[in-house]
């Protein structure tokens, strides 16, 4: 009996852990309009050594049959993701429909940019583009990991585990990370608050003391004191 109960639990905190990765894990899907080289821009935030894989599908509104279609080879795309550290990690012309790939090296708000790059015969259309971003497990595909490294069901199912478990201890590490930037901002601010205040009442009292001072000499030169 004792045996099934600490079995229970286990089971009961290891779904609890999966359901919180689950919560936590990144994965935005969506489409948008843009003109010519019109620039969208998206912002990920993502913790340190997570991988990140996009995707994307240009298309093109056809006026005759009013319907998105296919779009014309000659219209690409050009894509800059840029870090935390305002440095880009990646810049580079894609075609059509492609992918983009990288893993973050620092924690923090990672910038996805997507600007079209169509030439002056098509100024002016309207595109559409289908967005497709996974980080963390999203961005790992375990079928082509479990044919190259050829695991079992099991050893899949061990590998898997770990990795939520690594991605986890990433995602809290940057929530304590975020926690102290905020922690240190609320006290600069609060230190900040302070001194103006205290600024303000010396200021006060300069000004009430310089007051009294011209009140008293004009009061003398009246010879009412």
């Amino acid at each position: 009996k004792t045996f099934k109960t600490k079995l229970q639990i286990r089971m009961q905190a290891l779904f609890s852990l999966l359901l919180l990765f689950s919560l936590i894990s990144s994965a935005l899907s969506l489409y948008f309009h843009i003109q010519e080289k019109e620039e969208k821009c998206f912002i990920e935030e993502i913790p340190t050594e997570t991988p990140v894989i996009g995707a994307y599908k240009i298309q093109i509104f056809d006026k005759n049959q009013q319907t998105w279609t296919e779009a014309d080879p000659h219209i690409g795309m050009h894509v800059t993701i840029t870090g935390p550290d305002r440095k880009v990690i990646q810049s580079r012309d894609l075609k059509t429909e492609g992918r983009f790939s990288f893993t973050s090296n620092y924690p923090g708000e990672h910038s996805i940019c997507l600007k079209s790059t169509t030439d002056q015969w098509f100024a002016g259309i309207k595109l559409r583009v289908h967005l497709d971003i996974q980080s963390g497990e999203h961005a790992v595909n375990y079928d082509e990991v479990a044919t190259k490294e050829k695991l079992t069901d099991m050893q899949l199912r061990m590998r898997k585990l770990l990795e939520h478990v690594e991605q986890i201890n990433k995602e809290q590490d940057y929530q304590r990370l975020r926690e102290e930037r905020f922690r240190y901002t609320s006290e600069s601010t609060n230190a900040r608050v302070l001194w103006w205040s205290l600024g303000q009442v010396i200021i006060v009292l300069v000004i009430g003391f310089l007051q009294m001072r011209h009140l008293k000499s004009f009061f003398e030169a009246k010879k009412l004191v």
